[in-house]
């Protein structure tokens, strides 16, 4: 007899409620959620596959643990005993940096994820952190705090409210949306439009996206920072300024403008291969409008200046007075923020606490660039240890960060690994200890990070829809007793973990005045806390402490677990509203408009105004049915469009030869790779297109489906040495490469 229950979609970033058919304890079917608070039904094909994803037969039920050099099936407590007997020795011997930590973006899709990580890394006081922010998103992370003081603060569009968009390197009809958490992000795009709203898209590539838009520039790839500065110059030069109900809270207006002097739109259009009339126009239109807002993405993130790009978005929001305004950009405020503080000075964002021993990287919100760990783990110097022992969660670097061959290697050399991770792929192959965790429909979901990009501001929270099956541990506990087993503790309660964060996050409450429980005893008030286990409690200690909760009574009718366990389908919590100054952790207390960081990059932005690429560039794309490397394993993800070719224009294809569908040997700086062509006009001349994620070519994997159609890793063109200097993130897009055809 089947039965449905409800569950927060966790495949993309776009959140979406789903209603799942379940017979037995399989799930069988998923539609949207006509009653959630934030998607009202919609559903991609990624949700549609719910319950393919849950039920791949591939996925590990039970631990790994390497004996005479084979991954044989274990009990759990054999594997945390491995763990113990694996991790201890190389942080005793050699000191918690030779400790490595590699997280991936399926993190941010869990509640475990959201949760122990920080306290993993904290607790292990390693500074040898890798995730996949450094190949994707930390130049909107650096930028954010370099202008605003906090590297989460991160202004999203206002989507359901903005007359005027202009996106840059973003394709959300594919993605659902990044950095922006907007369910039926296609449909807020058409309702744009439907309004007498404007959309203009940006990207070497007419993408879906950009054929919905009404005007799409096919700019040279890697130029966006450049076409955004002089956007910028023409808003000075043409008196365009107008930052309105922003005065007050902004610093350095004057410097800015000098600082962009040279970027006029003159200087700077052939670079960007866009007329410089084209470039004035996009500036006047937005100053124009009633309301705008900038938006960009991976396309503008993953290239040599992409912390510039992701400055100047917010830089432009600025200038035409549309940041912090319904109709702008505005900041979410998600229901597990921390108590919101009176505005004023915060002690502000610092790069470069830190280096990474073999390239001297700076650190960037404490972590290291991910390009950077094969060197860190196979190169010896004269200063520190190398990472000897790697811990990853839910993390597949060996495809998603550059040269994937010297990382493989570089796995293989460990001491020791432990890869949590429900398949046995081509990074997780190396470790010693594998850790599954449960399928989504046997887990939990709240969405931690999401919710502070979203659109509008809302909670929901999913209990497991299916009971665990014998033989699981829940994430939430797999993680805790790694906690336990990496820092000394193995053998104890795992829900001590839990305890500790509670006692530790109540204690530093009841000591700031601005708490609403300052003053209390932190013991009542833990007492005070629901839930059935000890994740629970810390979801109820965070909604309780945030800006919606009740502060433990303090505010009878604010947030509480189990208020929200009695809204299924959510709550709304508003439409995003203006907050500044109170997002605000500069030193100053106000938006400052150019950090020295920024000031110190913009000479070598300078220089790109005269470099030319002589042959082709290679930029990726993302398709609709896939996120990333982990779902190539679902037959009803793939085929289709969703398949790793090379597009190529027809001139580029006539000038070299190319055939449609036949094999071509694309090289690049970090190795070469075939793939089968595909001739078409949706890429502009001068361009050719990879996506990302593919290359299930490996042995020693567990990934049949995948297997079968494996296509090529298209990292594996990169050799590693080209980041963002400021954010440390690797440059994916704008790369030179050369494409023959083979016989």
């Amino acid at each position: 007899m089947s039965r449905t229950a409800l569950r927060i979609c966790p495949l993309c970033e776009a959140t979406c409620g789903l209603t799942l058919t379940i017979e037995g304890t399989r799930v069988t079917g998923a539609r949207g959620d006509r009653d959630d608070v934030f998607s009202k039904g919609f559903i991609c094909p990624k949700g549609a596959a719910f319950g393919a994803v849950d039920g791949d037969p591939d996925r590990l039920r039970t631990p790994l643990v390497r004996r005479d050099g084979i991954l044989r099936e274990a009990t759990w407590e054999e594997a945390f005993d491995a763990v113990a007997a694996g991790l201890r020795p190389v942080v005793e011997r050699y000191g918690p940096d030779a400790v490595g930590v590699v997280l991936g973006n399926p993190n941010v899709h869990t509640v475990a994820g959201g949760l122990y990580p920080p306290v993993l890394v904290g607790a292990l006081r390693t500074r040898s952190l890798f995730t996949a922010s450094t190949v994707d998103q930390m130049p909107k992370h650096v930028s954010s705090g370099l202008l605003f003081g906090d590297a989460h603060a991160i202004p999203v569009p206002d989507l359901d409210h903005t007359d005027h968009l202009l996106l840059l390197g973003a394709n959300p009809l594919e993605s659902n949306g990044s950095l922006c958490t907007a369910p039926d992000f296609p449909g807020r795009l058409k309702a744009l439009k439907a309004r007498g709203g404007r959309l203009t898209v940006v990207d070497p590539r007419r993408t879906r996206t950009a054929r919905l838009a009404d005007r799409h520039l096919a700019i040279r790839p890697g130029t966006d920072a450049l076409l955004l500065a002089a956007m910028a110059h023409t808003l000075f030069a043409e008196d365009l300024v107008d930052l309105g109900h922003l005065a007050p809270h902004v610093q350095g207006l004057g410097d800015l403008r000098d600082a962009l002097a040279d970027f006029t739109p003159e200087a700077v259009a052939p670079a960007c291969d866009l007329d410089a009339g084209v470039i004035r126009t996009l500036a006047r239109d937005l100053a124009a409008a009633d309301t705008a807002a900038v938006y960009a993405r991976i396309g503008s993130c993953t290239v040599p200046h992409g912390t510039l790009a992701s400055w100047l978005v917010d830089v432009l929001n600025i200038l035409t007075g549309n940041l912090d305004r319904p109709g702008g950009a505005l900041f979410p405020q998600a229901a597990t923020d921390r108590t919101p503080r009176p505005a004023g000075p915060g002690r502000g964002f610092q790069l470069g606490r830190w280096h990474s021993r073999v390239s001297s990287h700076p650190e960037a919100k404490g972590e290291l660039p991910l390009s950077a760990l094969a060197e860190e783990i196979d190169t010896a110097t004269d200063e520190g240890t190398p990472v000897r022992a790697l811990i990853a969660v839910a993390a597949n670097p060996v495809l998603s960060a550059p040269d994937g061959d010297r990382l493989d290697k570089a796995l293989a050399s460990l001491d020791f690994m432990v890869s949590v991770d429900p398949y046995l792929n081509e990074t997780s192959r190396h470790a010693h200890v594998v850790l599954p965790p449960p399928p989504p429909s046997q887990s939990p979901h709240h969405d931690f990070a999401f919710n502070t990009l979203a659109v509008r501001n809302q909670v929901r929270y999913s209990r497991p829809a299916v009971p665990l099956e014998p033989g699981r541990m829940a994430e939430t506990e797999i993680l805790a007793r790694l906690i336990l087993a990496a820092t000394g503790m193995h053998g104890a309660d795992p829900a001590a973990v839990d305890a500790m964060v509670i006692e530790e996050t109540l204690g530093k409450a009841v000591r700031d005045a601005h708490s609403p429980v300052h003053g209390r005893d932190p013991r009542d008030l833990a007492a005070r806390l629901t839930g059935d286990n000890g994740p629970e409690r810390r979801l109820d200690l965070m909604l309780r402490l945030g800006p919606y909760g009740d502060g433990f009574g303090a505010r009878p009718d604010g947030l509480t677990l189990e208020k929200l366990l009695a809204h299924p389908h959510g709550i709304d919590l508003g439409p995003l509203r203006p907050r500044l100054p109170q997002p605000l952790k500069t030193r100053s207390g106000k938006v400052e408009l150019l950090p020295e960081p920024i000031a110190g990059d913009l000479p070598r932005l300078r220089r790109a105004l005269d470099e030319r690429p002589e042959g082709l560039v290679l930029v990726g794309r993302r398709h609709l049915r896939s996120n990333n490397s982990w779902m190539h394993n679902v037959p009803a993800l793939t085929g289709g469009s969703n398949r790793c070719t090379l597009h190529i224009h027809p001139e580029d294809a006539a000038r070299l030869g190319v055939r449609d569908g036949a094999d071509v040997r694309v090289k690049g700086a970090g190795g070469a790779v075939v793939a089968p062509a595909e001739v078409t006009d949706a890429v502009r001349p001068g361009v050719v297109s990879l996506p990302h994620g593919w290359g299930h070519d490996r042995p020693g994997t567990r990934l049949n489906h995948a297997a079968g159609d494996p296509g090529v890793n298209v990292n594996q063109l990169l050799d590693g040495s080209l980041l963002d200097p400021l954010s440390g993130n690797a440059v994916l897009n704008g790369v030179p490469v050369e494409v023959v055809t083979l016989l």
